[in-house]
């Protein structure tokens, strides 16, 4: 988490922000009045633990709201509008771009109270709260012989609502796609404090919303899609002396006509992070590990497509071991779902990129990453859904010794990495304030101004998560677009 006096970003406010204690008093009292006492969350104790997300500290809200009910979060929006007080939704606040931590004073609407999940099997659909867990929209789907595919690190604690809010993917997104794969439709509550019920039609409106961070409405129903789960599955983990051999082993894998279920992709940093924390027995000497899962409903196709795979890893230098039994193969899954808290050992914090690139161009995109690091001085890892082209370089830092300056500077190179290999800041993460200034390097001035036509269509007054996504318009030329 970067500190709030080593902020990585110019946060100005877009929303001129209400000041002082007065403020703060009379909107929580007001909201009290019409929520009841259990609802608001007022004292200073109790809102400081409201200021941050995983990854960025920001301004003390002026007071918290715990919305059981849509209506409630109207109740909240009207009252919020009435006194020019902008708002900021929170989910789990396991977020890794600064998207749930306030950047100016702003009532804060935490959704965890709105967890009512329902499982449709003959639609085959779930009806999901905004502060439903996401692992739990499979576990109550299993028994129906269902499931729900996208399958972030984070899903034992992140909610469905900061999934849609970033548009989260995971492991399995190479083969079954991201969160806003599996909307049908959807409820939001816009800057009046109007509701709006979506579906995937014409414009898709809902779509707009997948992925807009709380800056255009708060979402606080959805109905997502539901499969049902591959019959068989195989594992095999590879490794390589170092990280560009891997990377050519995705290329080789994909152009061969594999597409595993799951692809992924961790440096030798990672890994021995990972060894050091769980001790699973992964090679330490390998220079990056590929985890692969082939699957389908017969046996025959998925096990030639893990052939395609074996063979592809060969071909550019690995070597394969395959998971012989399903505890085996839960056991490296278990790794690159450690990878957070293996890396919160050895630094106590990250800037964790997320940026996306045609897999064509991935050996050399993850070998000019690992030169930046090397020649930065800071401690920099690699890992990430590498069939998706979607990679997390991770910079690991101690605010206490190393210049937020220099991570700065690090995240930035690595952004411009991307954007020269025709790649994206952002395949999951979102943008949120840790790549807001990098928004003027990856988007060009003609897109820029239509972005924040949409932004003041839906939010006029700035008042919907301020401080995100797009940078202030004096700053659209902080960064020469190449």
């Amino acid at each position: 988490m970067i500190p709030e006096k080593q902020a990585l970003t110019s946060n100005s406010p877009v929303h001129k922000p209400v000041s002082g204690g007065g403020a703060s008093s009379a909107l929580a009292a007001d909201l009290t009045r019409a929520l009841g006492a259990r609802k608001v969350l007022s004292s200073l104790s109790e809102r400081l633990n409201y200021r941050y997300d995983a990854i960025q500290f920001g301004v003390t809200p002026l007071c918290v709201v715990l919305p059981e009910s849509t209506a409630d979060v109207v109740a909240v929006m009207k009252a919020a509008r009435a006194a020019g007080v902008p708002v900021v939704g929170r989910g789990a606040a396991s977020g890794l771009s600064g998207g749930a931590a306030p950047m100016v004073e702003a009532v804060v609407i935490s959704f965890t109270r709105m967890t009512r999940l329902s499982i449709d099997p003959v639609r085959r659909t779930a009806q999901a709260q905004p502060g439903v867990i996401t692992l739990k929209v499979s576990e109550e789907a299993k028994p129906h012989g269902l499931v729900y595919p996208p399958d972030p690190a984070s899903f034992r604690t992140s909610t469905i609502g900061g999934n849609l809010g970033e548009n989260a993917g995971g492991p399995m997104c190479f083969k079954y796609g991201v969160t806003g794969d599996y909307v049908r439709g959807l409820e939001f509550v816009d800057v009046d404090g109007d509701v709006h019920t979506l579906t995937r039609d014409a414009y898709d409106l809902a779509g707009l919303l997948i992925g807009s961070e709380g800056t255009l409405g708060l979402i606080t129903d959805t109905t997502l899609r539901l499969t049902t789960p591959a019959r068989f599955t195989r594992t095999l983990m590879a490794h390589f002396p170092e990280v560009g051999q891997a990377a050519e082993a995705v290329s080789r894998a994909i152009a061969a006509g594999a597409v595993p279920s799951k692809l992924e992709f961790m440096d030798q940093a990672c890994t021995n992070a990972i060894e050091d924390y769980l001790h699973l027995g992964l090679p330490r000497e390998a220079g990056a590990l590929l985890l692969v899962d082939t699957d389908g409903d017969d046996l025959d196709t998925v096990e030639e497509e893990r052939a395609l795979v074996e063979h592809a890893c060969v071909a550019a230098g690995g070597q394969v071991r395959r998971a012989a039994t399903d505890a085996e193969a839960a056991s490296l899954w278990q790794a690159r779902r450690s990878v957070s808290p293996a890396l919160g050992r050895i630094r106590p914090q990250r800037m964790n990129e997320d940026i996306v690139v045609p897999r064509s161009v991935l050996p050399e995109v993850v070998r000019e990453i690992r030169a930046l690091g090397d020649a930065s001085g800071l401690t920099l890892v690699q890992f990430g859904h590498i069939g998706d082209g979607n990679l997390h370089p991770n910079i690991l830092f101690n605010p206490r010794t190393e210049s937020a300056e220099a991570v700065h500077e690090l995240a930035h190179k690595i952004a411009l990495v991307a954007i020269r290999h025709g790649g994206v800041l952002s395949g999951e993460h979102g943008i949120g304030t840790m790549k807001r200034d990098f928004m003027t390097d990856a988007v060009d001035p003609v897109t820029l101004g239509a972005l924040r036509d949409v932004k003041r269509a839906l939010d006029p007054t700035g008042a919907l998560n301020p401080g995100k996504i797009l940078p202030d318009e004096a700053d659209g030329g902080a960064h020469a677009h190449p």
